[in-house]
């Protein structure tokens, strides 16, 4: 069967592990040609070369996203009570994501929560570019730069930014994000994705990041983190621990320094 962008495929070499979307089919000169895959579920970016990868049907295609809208439904139903509040000001969230289907799934999510969230969908390389002005425009509390990652070769050359697919736009949004608010009192910063550069972001200044375990994270791991943060009172500390608690591969998948949390009292 002919491989087309927007199909929903397996890699045959990976024994058919995760659910892609096939982003862009590229060709080459000697006649061969290899597809750049995106995570339906998980925030990773692959390519595979096109007798590596098959269509899947619908029936897996319905099965996969519906147990992702339980997932979020339950969530959802196990928390909005605990959140809801009319003398609370909840942090607000500034949400870049490179990825088109997440960014508008994100923003579904923390409208069904009462957060108060802005989601863009801005390609990872433009992040870097354009989070000054969107900080300047929106003044958030919490900032999650996030997208679609993966180690080029697994396994080996950890500390080569060049081993990562986009790590590096993470890294340099993180810094100009810094230059707008030095510290986490002003902006508590999340970034990364699948098998991202964890110590590098870190360094860079975020507070919270993927991948200390360079292994894959689910498409709301990084929402679990903004809303984390966005309903804390401001007097308490966040720890990383606490937000491992809650995400499915736990500190593997993220951690960090920790930070305050940005609940305010309103004065009526």
């Amino acid at each position: 069967m002919k491989i087309r962008k927007g199909d929903f495929v397996v890699r045959i070499s990976y024994k058919k592990d995760i659910l892609f979307i096939v982003d862009r089919i590229i060709k080459l000169k000697n006649g061969s040609a290899y597809a750049i895959l995106k995570g339906v579920v998980v925030r990773i970016e692959a390519d595979a070369p096109i007798e590596d990868i098959e269509k899947v049907d619908t029936k897996t295609i319905i099965n996969t996203q519906k147990k992702t809208e339980e997932l979020l439904i339950k969530r959802i139903k196990h928390k909005t009570e605990e959140h809801r509040s009319y003398s609370v000001r909840m942090g607000k969230i500034l949400h870049l994501d490179g990825d088109k289907r997440y960014s508008e799934k994100s923003a579904r999510y923390y409208k069904k929560m009462g957060l108060d969230a802005i989601v863009k969908n801005i390609p990872e390389h433009k992040q870097p570019i354009m989070v000054r002005q969107l900080l300047e425009k929106y003044q958030p509390d919490i900032l999650i730069i996030t997208g679609h990652d993966a180690m080029l070769k697994k396994g080996i050359n950890y500390t080569n930014i060049y081993n990562y697919r986009n790590s590096g736009n993470f890294i340099n949004t993180v810094k100009e994000a810094r230059k707008w608010a030095k510290s986490s009192n002003k902006l508590v910063i999340f970034a990364g994705a699948c098998q991202s550069f964890f110590e590098a972001l870190i360094e860079a200044g975020a507070d919270f990041a993927s991948s200390p375990g360079r292994i894959l994270i689910d498409f709301i791991d990084p929402l679990i983190v903004a809303e984390k943060i966005a309903v804390s009172d401001k007097s308490k500390f966040v720890s990383s621990y606490e937000i491992a608690r809650e995400i499915k591969e736990g500190e593997k998948g993220i951690s960090g320094i920790g930070a305050m949390g940005k609940k305010k009292v309103i004065i009526m």
